[in-house]
């Protein structure tokens, strides 16, 4: 276990300068947008100049950059987003707001892309080169060419407006009704997750048809052995620790795909906020928006890499 647990280290110290990294990045592009939060803080009335340059010194805007890239991270570190320039809220709380739905969506899409792609690329691998694979392999290429939005129109049409069966926009609360939350998010995360199932799906079957041509797959089956327990027990097993290297990449999508997919469905989640607030010019919200995403994707990441050094027996008999 020492080497898995030197490189999980590792991959944890990187975090930091890759978080770093980040923050600086979202900070140099918003400080340098064209829009003025001291502006967009009297929301379009006539400030007079000198109002406006009290703004500025009260909200340190007209600090060196560095000095004020400074203040933002270890304002940050302590769990302070800012403050709203529009509606003079902490933007932490909006933030704890809209993150559960993000998070339940891009969850409940992930369990869904998942479910269908392993069923999909193992029945692929299996049958390979006959009609059940070519038929998954064309449906997999469409998928992976329609883009979320695109599948979204087109489930709204079919299932929301044409058979009435879901509803084309708003959220229920599973505290509220879990039959409701689970019909509002059921068109969204379809959308979100197909793009996704597909290009899994091709990954898993390539990775399937290279350990079914393994040796030990013959010796195993030359043996006598059932099998569901050789592609269950071995195959199976052994064909997902690629994938997982994929996975991470594709939970990013998921969550870059929900803010398209929230403000098409009127979710009030992390996406439509963020939309709301390039419109309204504010900042502060978008900055923690944005962080808030790039996190959790660099967070998801870290996760993906414990399960791949966890699941990979190479590296468990280096041990």
């Amino acid at each position: 276990m020492t080497v898995v647990v030197r490189m999980l280290a590792g991959r944890i110290l990187a975090l930091i300068p890759l978080l770093l990294g980040v923050i600086l990045f979202v900070f140099i592009v918003m400080r340098f947008s064209p829009v003025d939060p001291a502006m967009a803080a009297f929301n379009g009335a006539n400030a007079t100049a000198g109002q406006l340059q009290q703004f500025r010194e009260q909200n340190g805007l007209l600090d060196p950059l560095p000095l004020q890239y400074v203040h933002f991270v270890w304002h940050l570190l302590q769990g302070d987003f800012g403050t709203s320039v529009i509606t003079k809220e902490p933007v932490g709380q909006t933030i704890a707001t809209a993150l559960p739905l993000t998070v339940q969506l891009t969850l409940l899409g992930l369990a869904l892309a998942l479910v269908v792609s392993v069923v999909l690329g193992v029945t692929s691998a299996l049958f390979r080169g006959r009609w059940p694979d070519h038929l998954i392999r064309f449906v997999t290429l469409a998928g992976v060419a329609a883009p979320a939005f695109w599948i979204a129109l087109l489930l709204v049409q079919w299932l929301a407006v044409g058979k009435g069966l879901f509803p084309t926009s708003g959220y229920v609360s599973p505290a509220d009704s879990f039959s409701g939350w689970l019909n509002s998010l059921t068109l969204p995360a379809i959308a979100l997750a197909a793009p996704v199932a597909a290009q899994l799906t091709r990954v898993i079957r390539t990775s399937m048809v290279e350990e079914l041509d393994k040796d030990y797959v013959r010796t195993a089956r030359g043996g006598g052995l059932p099998p569901v327990v050789v592609v269950g027990r071995n195959v199976l097993r052994n064909a997902l620790v690629n994938p997982l290297t994929v996975l991470g990449l594709r939970v990013g999508y998921l969550l870059g795909g929900a803010v398209v997919i929230e403000t098409m469905f009127a979710l009030p989640g992390m996406g439509q906020n963020m939309i709301q607030a390039v419109q309204d010019g504010d900042t502060a919200k978008v900055q923690g928006f944005v962080i808030t995403i790039a996190a959790g994707f660099v967070l998801v990441n870290l996760v993906v890499d414990v399960l791949y050094l966890v699941a990979n027996p190479r590296l468990r008999s280096r041990s």
